[in-house]
């Protein structure tokens, strides 16, 4: 008999806010869209806090293939931006408890030339779920053979993971079949994640959603721990 198996799947973020690692808190293994249209959203940038408040820390990319899959996006390394977003987060963090713990693994990540913002986006997830000691695997979706659209695809994701639960965010009640699931013998949970406040040594008022990398330096060891508090599911019916 196998064991019982949750996916979450999800296109690649760049340092990811909290909410992404409380729903990889929640599964058993992660299957990162790679072969989706690149979206603007999240994917190439992301927002740390300094003195003035919230502020966007974004990765150039070659304009020309913005309609291209995400794995094939590359990065405009004409714009000197990752001495720009090093700077930018020693800034604003060189003061806070505990950013000296990951102070060393930024600048070598941001030594690194990196070619796709896939790849940029997977070497950062991968070393964040270091920081926060999250070892869950991470399967590229194009390896699955996935070839359909919305519901269905994921359905058929779940189904070549060998997954018998879905975890997905609480937005996909506005998009999905539910029923799909259902009829493929696959169970459905929503995540339900409310940021909770910590102290933000750049902030009198709490600013929720920023990076991930604001929870650390705030945070330190403690982070993923905050984060899986928050450890809440709700079962589609």
């Amino acid at each position: 008999m196998s064991l019982p198996m949750k996916v979450a799947i999800h296109q690649p973020h760049y340092f990811p806010y909290p909410g992404f690692f409380h729903k990889l808190s929640l599964a058993d293994a992660f299957v990162v869209m790679d072969d989706v249209q690149y979206d603007r959203g999240f994917v190439n940038r992301n927002r740390i806090l300094d003195v003035h408040g919230p502020l966007w820390l974004t990765v150039p990319i070659n304009k020309s293939q913005k309609f291209m899959t995400v794995a094939q996006v590359e990065v405009n390394n004409a714009i000197p931006w990752k001495e720009d977003h090093l700077r930018k987060l020693e800034v604003s963090y060189a003061n806070s408890e505990y950013f000296h713990l990951y102070r060393d693994q930024l600048d070598e990540f941001y030594r690194k030339e990196w070619t796709t913002v896939f790849e940029l986006d997977l070497a950062a997830l991968k070393m964040t779920m270091g920081w926060l000691s999250k070892d869950l695997p991470i399967v590229r979706e194009s390896e699955l053979g996935v070839t359909s659209t919305g519901t269905q695809r994921l359905v058929e994701v779940c189904a070549a993971m060998g997954a018998d639960t879905y975890v997905s965010g609480r937005g996909g009640r506005d998009y999905m079949d539910e029923s799909l699931f259902g009829k493929n013998g696959i169970a459905l949970e929503y995540q339900a994640y409310s940021p909770a406040e910590y102290p933000q040594r750049m902030s009198t008022s709490f600013v929720p959603d920023l990076s991930i990398i604001d929870m650390l330096a705030n945070l330190g060891p403690d982070t993923m721990g905050f984060i899986a508090e928050s450890s809440r599911v709700i079962t589609a019916h």
